[in-house]
């Protein structure tokens, strides 16, 4: 008798279920809702576009405006901007008569340590006097909030300034002799380059462009030094497809100054004659790998229609 209890009540369970099943899922929901459920926390991400954005604008605007602030004040438009970027931060308290300039503020440094937590390093510029303050971020959380994304979260901290630290040594050691061919071309590249007398392009090796200099360029260019990082450049032009890096010191004397400037070129040999490859800027440092040459430098395309490639690239 227990047994044929036990039958039907499986039976009886059975049809519960298929009848649930052809019911749809809001019957499945309906038997299952007496079940005990873990509740459901929901939560809030920071934002990607606060977590991957630089808050260094933030900081700067922030720094500027506290730097100006007093806490004793009525509240200006200043303040209502200080107070919605910067809610719950300490404003300073300036002594009567002090006079509050700020002439420049930039950020120097911009860390992330945690995910949507940011320290930016600003300097700021009143009159000879340079000081620097390390501002501690958060993002918002408020997706739509655009520039408003951060939010400082403390009152900034005074910092010591960068220490003074040796440049690193060069790999253009080779002085290239006055009057050689890689130094007359190098020369008379950047004379027409920089002041826009002459043809540039006729310099440049084949499939590179370069574009012209805005206006107003410099009234004359005086070379005062080119050196190599091969001692191969001093005899006469090598074979096809020898390249060379060089590094060249120019003057350019305009209305106003004589500027000093450097650049950077790669050198490819050509039918007895060299030809610019590619215009960078800065030295390149010891240990650098040579095969991919500089990596920082104006942008030249090689060939009409490819894509812009960076100075110092190989083709």
């Amino acid at each position: 008798m227990r047994l044929l209890r036990a039958r039907r009540w499986v039976r009886m369970g059975r049809v519960a279920m298929w009848g649930a099943l052809a019911a749809g899922p809001v019957a499945l929901v309906i038997m299952t809702a007496s079940s005990e459920t873990a509740p459901v926390i929901q939560k809030t991400p920071v934002p990607h576009q606060a977590r991957d954005a630089d808050p260094s604008g933030t900081a700067e605007l922030f720094v500027a405006l506290w730097l100006r602030s007093d806490s004793r004040s009525e509240q200006s438009g200043d303040e209502r901007r200080l107070r919605a970027m910067a809610p719950g931060v300490d404003l300073p308290e300036p002594r009567e008569g002090a006079q509050l300039s700020v002439d420049r503020v930039v950020a120097v440094r911009s860390a992330q340590l945690s995910d949507g937590a940011w320290s930016v390093t600003v300097a700021v510029q009143s009159g000879e006097q340079v000081r620097y303050f390390a501002v501690p971020l958060v993002a918002s959380g408020d997706s739509g909030s655009g520039a408003g994304a951060f939010v400082v979260a403390a009152a900034p901290a005074r910092m010591a300034g960068p220490q003074a630290m040796r440049a690193p040594g060069s790999v253009y050691r080779v002085p290239v002799p006055e009057g050689s061919e890689l130094a007359e071309t190098v020369s008379e590249f950047l004379t027409a380059y920089l002041t826009g007398v002459g043809e540039k392009d006729r310099y440049l090796a084949p499939g590179v462009r370069l574009a012209p200099l805005d206006a107003p360029r410099y009234e004359r260019v005086e070379v005062e030094q080119v050196s190599a990082d091969d001692a191969a450049v001093k005899g006469p032009v090598p074979k096809n497809g020898t390249v060379a890096r060089v590094q060249v010191r120019v003057r350019a004397v305009d209305a106003a100054a004589a500027w000093p400037l450097v650049y950077s070129l790669r050198m490819s040999a050509r039918d007895g004659r060299w030809e610019i490859a590619s215009v960078g800027t800065g030295p390149k440092p010891v240990g650098h790998a040579r095969a991919r040459g500089a990596g920082v430098g104006l942008l030249a395309a090689s060939g009409a229609g490819r894509p812009l490639r960076a100075a110092g690239g190989v083709r």
